[in-house]
């Protein structure tokens, strides 16, 4: 079996992680769409929806690099761990969102929702870390 040089997995796990610091922009606005004032629209699962199914994938591409370097394979344990709360939080803007039982206590906290917050920035200062480990140059 060949190891893949430790530089290639670095740059991989990068790749991933930038898409996945890009893709928050929009994870993020439909978190807080659901915590806006008034009846939440329809438009607003459907960008749910989407970003949950994207960070999905980005979380089995991320679970499937065969990484061997013990720093990298910890640093992807730590990104799967984030994408997958930032799921969570998706999910649960959603059932507060579009609850079949509202009452003011689940009234109050949709309104409290206002993005990913810490999950997001952890995953752009862990990405930002791998990214200063990479040798520069061409």
């Amino acid at each position: 079996m060949e190891l893949v040089p430790r530089t290639a997995q670095l740059k991989g796990l990068t790749c991933i992680l930038d898409e996945a610091v890009a893709l928050q922009i929009m994870t993020d606005r439909a978190v807080a769409a659901c915590g806006e004032p008034g009846p939440v629209p329809g438009q607003t699962a459907r960008d749910c929806h989407r970003q949950s199914v994207a960070l999905h994938r980005l979380l089995g591409r991320l679970r499937s690099l065969p990484l061997t370097d013990p720093d990298l394979v910890a640093a992807q344990h730590r990104a799967g761990r984030l994408l997958v709360c930032q799921q969570w939080m998706v999910r649960q803007a959603l059932n507060l969102a579009f609850t079949m039982h509202p009452d003011p206590r689940t009234e109050a906290a949709r309104l409290g929702l206002n993005g990913l917050g810490r999950p997001a920035d952890d995953l752009r200062r862990l990405r930002d870390r791998l990214r200063d480990q990479a040798p520069t140059g061409n």
